[in-house]
């Protein structure tokens, strides 16, 4: 098959955290479906290994590395690693991140804090340190997930909901910070049928109060990274992608 030149990683090197379940898996196996080497990071190496395993049977390359997306030294140790077996990374894609719901008059300064910390303080680190070596370079692209609720109302994930707008301020910072040889822009996701809707009520899985009336599905979020990640997007950086079945 020959790759969509609009969509041909080839060769690239492609970080994403939270690579092993959910939206972050999608995006990564999509990469490497498309050329792409791998660094799959999250708090489980079993699982990141399976992952890397699928991705060197389509014959790239993969690392997979434990560690937790919201503590700086394991932050800067999985940079190290990432540079250490590639030299280089091409592609950021922060996805990893939590969003417990609890009331607010009942959070606990621990979990206030463990949510910050993965939605917003782990990925700018990430992002500072690898946009800095990318400026440095050849450039690259960063790509963070946002939410809807950093946009719009959601009662019970306030810190949640806080974090990822500050996730979107940041987006728009680096993208300046950084320009013109790295690019950062966010997707903002909807409702997705990832293993979190496990837990959902059964009419949410199948209603969400969207203009597309119903949930993502996981592979949906596919063609949004692979544009941003693109180098054929080299006009767009700053930007936050709504990907969310239109949000009303």
């Amino acid at each position: 098959m020959i790759p969509d030149p609009l969509f041909d990683f080839t060769d690239k090197v492609v970080l994403v955290t939270g690579g092993s379940r959910g939206l972050g898996y999608r995006m990564a196996m999509a990469f490497a479906e498309r050329g792409a080497d791998l660094i799959v990071a999250s708090r489980k190496l079993e699982n990141c290994e399976k992952v890397a395993g699928e991705v060197r049977a389509l014959g790239r390359r993969a690392l997979a590395v434990g560690m937790h997306a919201g503590r700086w030294t394991d932050c800067d140790a999985l940079i190290e690693q990432a540079y250490g077996e590639f030299g280089r990374v091409d592609v950021l894609v922060n996805n990893a991140g939590m969003s417990p719901a609890c009331p607010s008059h009942e959070l606990t300064e621990a979990l206030f804090d463990s949510v910050l910390n993965l939605n917003f303080k782990g990925p700018f680190r990430l992002a500072s340190q690898i946009g800095h070596r990318m400026r440095e370079g050849s450039g690259g692209a960063i790509i963070n997930i946002s939410s809807i609720a950093s946009i719009r109302a959601a009662p019970g994930v306030v810190p949640y909901s806080g974090a990822k707008a500050a996730l979107n301020a940041m987006t728009v910072s680096l993208a300046c910070e950084y320009a013109p040889k790295v690019r950062v822009n966010a997707i903002v996701a909807g409702a997705f049928l990832t293993d979190i809707a496990e837990a959902w009520e059964p009419e949410k899985r199948e209603k969400q109060p969207v203009a597309l009336g119903r949930p993502g599905r996981p592979e949906e979020i596919i063609t949004a990274a692979l544009m941003l990640a693109s180098s054929a997007s080299s006009y767009t950086t700053g930007e936050l992608l709504h990907v969310d079945g239109g949000a009303l």
